[in-house]
């Protein structure tokens, strides 16, 4: 083997290293129980009044009364924890602005009988209490959407969307259907969406201290590790092609004023569809190119596992609340035709 042949090959394993820690880490439940004892860097800010605030009362929120984890990104933007904020203060100044939000969820396939209801019936429960809710499900099969009370000022839209023959194509081509949602109707009625994937639970509140202009999630298997084992897409191929990053996102809950996801949704579904010319698909499909879009365009506020925890990874000292949590998968039975 010559020179470049081994040089070649040296490069390969390294750009494979970040996934192998990965793989280790999700496997091993002994080093999941290690990472989470490490400490987390703390924010540096003394008062909420150096963020760069979303509203005003961003200034309210308690910095320090969390020294166990990082409050702030290092662009000035909130990290939300339990005990940092006061949830009747967001409550009324969010309803004396007039905030409404609409949330949006796929349920495609065995997905929809498997975890629709169960999703928006926590979200009835837990989801932006007291704030007005449209839920956008979106389903190939609307006559199987079963019927669940609403409490006042909610409303459900179910709108019928072609299924795709992977699952990785419905995942990425969700980016478009959310921007056209958002350009046809939500727009004009909603000042924020949050969007969902709707294997989750909602076990808690999950309320307007969430809300912000540009609304990303700390990965639940990814906020206290070290950045080598960050997933991001390492083929230069990519319009997901990262080499470094501030946090690992999830996908699975993102959100925002209309006009941020708009530009969120478009963006990534342009470069999903650049990808699909050079015939490249990024490591994890829509969650690639949106830890790209986020490092280039950094969320005004970001949210803690909290709000998306997977109690297989279990306790962890720094979790004092689980707001919504990942449901039980079987993805050989989901993901089959």
């Amino acid at each position: 083997m010559g020179a470049a042949q081994r040089m070649k090959s040296i490069l390969k394993y390294l750009l494979c290293l970040p996934l192998l820690l990965c793989v280790f880490y999700v496997i091993c439940p002994s080093v999941r129980l290690l990472i989470g004892l490490l400490p987390m860097d703390k924010c540096e800010l003394e008062t909420a009044k150096s963020l760069n605030l979303d509203n005003s009362v961003d200034a309210s929120l308690d910095l320090g009364s969390r020294s166990d984890v990082l409050t702030c990104t290092p662009w000035n933007a909130p990290i939300i924890w339990e005990g940092m904020f006061d949830p009747d203060l967001y409550d009324r100044a969010h309803n004396e602005e007039g905030t409404s939000v609409a949330l949006t969820v796929f349920a495609v396939g065995r997905y929809l009988d498997a975890y629709l209801k169960t999703f928006l019936n926590s979200s009835e429960r837990y989801f932006m209490p007291g704030l007005p809710v449209a839920y956008y499900v979106f389903t190939d099969l609307p006559e199987k959407v079963l019927a669940i009370r609403l409490t006042p000022q909610r409303r459900l839209r179910i709108i019928k969307v072609e299924r795709h023959s992977r699952w990785q194509d419905i995942s990425m081509m969700r980016m478009k259907t959310i921007s056209d949602i958002i350009e046809s109707e939500i727009r004009h009625y909603y000042t924020h969406v949050f969007c969902f994937d709707v294997d989750q639970v909602f076990t808690g509140r999950f309320g307007s201290e969430a809300l912000g202009d540009s609304v990303a999630l700390l990965h639940a298997y990814y906020y206290n590790v070290a950045k080598a084992f960050y997933t991001y897409d390492n083929n230069p191929k990519s319009q997901a092609y990262m080499e470094n990053g501030d946090f690992y996102y999830h996908a699975a809950v993102f959100g925002g004023s209309w006009k941020s996801v708009k530009a969120l949704t478009d963006s990534c579904y342009q470069s999903i569809l650049v990808d699909k010319e050079r015939n490249v698909e990024a490591l994890w499909h829509d969650e690639s190119h949106l830890n790209k879009y986020l490092w280039l365009h950094k969320p005004s506020r970001v949210l803690s596992p909290e709000y998306c925890w997977d109690p297989i990874i279990g306790h962890r000292y720094n979790i004092r609340i689980t707001r919504l949590e990942w449901a039980p998968k079987n993805y050989a039975q989901l993901r089959t035709s």
